[in-house]
Parts: C-alpha cells; structure tokens; sequence
C-alpha cells in the first residue's frame, strides 16, 4: 500500500483515494462568557473536517461579521449582553439562508426553545452537552437534520400533543398523517429517517413535507413546527 494511504474496514477513504483533505464544516460562535467562548472554539478547532472562522462576544459584531464570514454552522447563545441571540438570528437569517443556526443555551423551557425556532435557529442544544455530542450535532445539522437536546425535544413534543387534538379546527387543519410527519420532524427526524420510520418513500415524505407547508403557509421546519403547536403571537421573537 503506498504511504500515506489508510485503509480502514477494506475501504480507502475519498481523502487517501484523491488526496484532497475533505471539506471543513466552517463554524462560527457568538458567546458572551469568555471561558466558554475559548473552551467552544477549541473544541471546533482541535476537531478533524471542522474550521473556526469567528469568534464574537455580542450580537452587534456578529451582525457585522458573520455576514462575511458566512460559517456554514453558528453557535447562537441566546442570553447575550444586549441584543439577544434570538433576535440576532432574526435579522440574520434573511441575508443568510445557506447558515445553519443552532442555539446554545442553558435554557430549555418551551417558551424560549419556541422564540428559537421561530426565529430561523435549526437546532437547540444546551451548554452543558458534551464535546462529543455537540460536534455531531453541527455535523447533523450541516446534513439538512435539525439537532434538539433530548429534553428539548421532549418538550416540544409534549406542546404538540398538548395543542395537536385543536388542529381540527384550524382552518388551515393537516391530514392524520401529515400529523404524523410533522411530530417526527419536531423530534429532528430527517426526511430519510422519517421515510424509514413510517414505511414509506422518500419522495412521499417531501410530498408530506410540501403540503404541511402550505397548508401552514410557512417556509421551514422550524416555523412549521412553532405554527402547529399553537405557540402564541407573545412567545414568537418579533
């Protein structure tokens, strides 16, 4: 075997078969304690195929910068010095559709976990996840998944349960199994797993997927998800 070369399970990687080192999921964190702020962009740096393009303490820099640093993943906190995460997100995510937002926060009550969300964040992780699981959690939302700490994710499946039996008279009311699609993508199921879970093709689930939309006249899981479960004009970020 040349040097250079790993072969790991009698597959050669597509970096050792070309070698063209794969492409980093860039990254950039918005955190107002300074520990956290290091120990965070450490993590990202000291980690294979991730690259650290920004590091800022408030939201009125990362308003500034992030724009031309266009990370394909942020770490939002939410309870920053001023403007809140929740709201720099707001503004954000019209100018920057391509950047994937995951809230970071020690926080899991519904009402901010709603805020998040509608706001346009992806994900929902709390600061006290581990390396390990935040780093997969980047990696998952990079892949078009929506990651929510699983006591999160609990939560807002209680919500949908909870609101999901006064959908019938909503004029705007889903189908038995677009209920059924829609509580899955709550829990951060991707179409593919969504598609596996219920049996069905992949194409029928983006058929699902395009009608909840539309009946819900929203444009992202994120908003279909806070539009369904009822959340009140006062918990939605303005």
């Amino acid at each position: 075997m040349n040097a250079g070369v790993v072969k790991t399970n009698g597959i050669l990687s597509e970096r050792n078969r070309t070698g063209i080192k794969p492409v980093s999921i860039t990254v950039s964190i918005v955190e107002d304690d300074a520990s956290v702020r290091g120990i965070l962009a450490a993590w990202i740096r000291g980690a294979d195929s991730f690259k650290c393009v920004g590091v800022h303490a408030n939201a009125e820099a990362a308003l500034c910068a992030l724009p031309q640093e266009k990370p394909s993943v942020v770490l939002m906190d939410i309870n920053l010095p001023g403007m809140s995460g929740i709201e720099c997100v707001r503004r954000l995510k019209p100018q920057m559709l391509d950047t994937q937002f995951i809230m970071l926060t020690v926080y899991d009550d519904s009402d901010q976990v709603f805020k998040a969300l509608s706001s346009g964040a992806t994900g929902y992780m709390l600061k006290r996840t581990r390396r390990s699981e935040l780093l997969t959690a980047i990696k998952d939302v990079h892949a078009g998944g929506s990651p929510i700490s699983c006591s999160i994710a609990r939560k807002i499946v209680q919500s949908f349960q909870r609101f999901s039996g006064n959908t019938a008279a909503e004029p705007d009311n889903l189908s038995p199994r677009e209920r059924e699609v829609l509580e899955l993508v709550a829990r951060g199921y991707r179409s593919r797993e969504i598609a596996k879970s219920l049996h069905v093709g992949l194409t029928t689930v983006n058929t699902h997927i395009r009608r909840i939309y539309k009946k819900l006249h929203v444009c992202s899981r994120s908003q279909a998800i806070a539009k369904f479960t009822h959340i009140p004009n006062a918990a939605v970020a303005k």
